[in-house]
């Protein structure tokens, strides 16, 4: 199970508040144009914001001033705004693919959920967001949160995770931290705390730097969901990422996609040597698990007969803040195999 971001964030993060509680201080006593300096620092939350312009996915998205009042689709916007220590500028969330760390637990108390899926567009409008920010591409669209241009018509910025881009020119290819990393700074500067951005890179790449590709000369099957075609880890996304970083050869290299159907036959006859499990709600490890060790055809791969089984949290399978630590995770796992 991935382990919630360490205490040392939270310590930096409260510096950080100290230091700008400390600029208002000296503010009140200067004169007008000072004033006016600490209080955009102030709305920024840390460091200073400056307006900036990006190429998300092919929409030009401008931010003249850090958002106030933030929606967030998928558990990967959420817990990136939480590890960043912007709890307080969400209005909604929505569409969680389970609990957030402990960490987090509390920070979304008096925040509503506006659907257990992708919030329709009358639902989002109603809590008067200035910023959506989605997990995935398609959560922007006429039958779900709305069209971004349409929301932009509304005087609503829009923001995907550029880990979750279709469009080949905008695609990672392949996923990577650096990538990641980039995400991470990007989101801080619509905000204004790219200091925090750069305490968290720090604490995610201090994760990585614990991991010895422990499997190295092992071949490994992500398995996400499916029942009749398995759905699997392809080489460039997430499950990709951590799998190099693991050391292990994904059985599924040869598939140019972040995730993609494959066959059991497939599976069977590239006899992988462990298999990552996803552990959803919807479609829980252990469910894969009866499936694989009920169907005689893939009970005796090794893998499945030998219990060769790695475990992760569905919120850490895509691209987020929490990839650094599943990789910690499941090299501990891997591990524990002795292979």
């Amino acid at each position: 199970m991935a382990l919630s971001p360490s205490r040392s964030l939270r310590a930096a993060l409260v510096g950080v508040a100290a230091g700008v509680v400390a600029l208002s201080g000296c503010g009140s006593s200067s004169d007008e144009g000072d004033g006016d300096a600490t209080e955009a620092a102030s709305t920024a939350g840390s460091g200073e914001f400056t307006p900036v312009t990006v190429d998300n996915c092919g929409t030009e998205v401008t931010i003249d001033s850090p958002p106030e009042r933030v929606v967030t689709i998928k558990s990967t916007s959420t817990e990136m705004m939480l590890a960043l220590g912007l709890a307080d500028r969400l209005a909604g969330t929505a569409f969680a693919d389970g609990p957030v760390p402990d960490e987090y637990a509390g920070d979304l108390d008096d925040v509503p959920v506006l659907s257990d899926n992708v919030p329709g567009q009358e639902a989002l409008l109603d809590v008067e967001p200035d910023f959506v920010y989605g997990g995935w591409e398609s959560n922007f669209g006429a039958d779900t949160a709305g069209e971004r241009p349409s929301l932009a018509d509304f005087g609503i910025a829009t923001y995907v995770s550029p880990a979750a881009c279709q469009e080949p020119a905008y695609q990672p290819d392949p996923m990577t931290f650096d990538e990641l990393f980039a995400e991470i700074r990007e989101v801080a500067s619509f905000f204004g705390v790219t200091d925090r951005a750069d305490a968290l890179v720090a604490e995610q790449q201090a994760l990585l730097d614990q991991v010895d590709a422990p499997g190295d000369g092992l071949t490994a099957l992500w398995y996400s969901s499916g029942e009749d075609a398995p759905f699997v880890g392809g080489d460039i996304g997430a499950p990709a990422m951590m799998m190099r970083e693991l050391g292990v050869e994904n059985i599924f290299a040869d598939v140019d996609a972040t995730w993609s159907n494959v066959s059991w036959e497939q599976v069977i006859d590239r006899d992988p040597d462990v298999i990552v499990l996803v552990d959803a709600a919807w479609n829980t490890a252990d469910s894969k698990i009866e499936r694989l060790e009920g169907n005689p055809a893939t009970a005796a791969l090794p893998a499945v007969a030998e219990q060769r089984y790695l475990r992760l949290p569905f919120p850490a399978a895509e691209a987020g803040v929490r990839n650094a630590q599943a990789v910690v995770d499941l090299a501990a796992q891997l591990e524990e195999l002795g292979l």
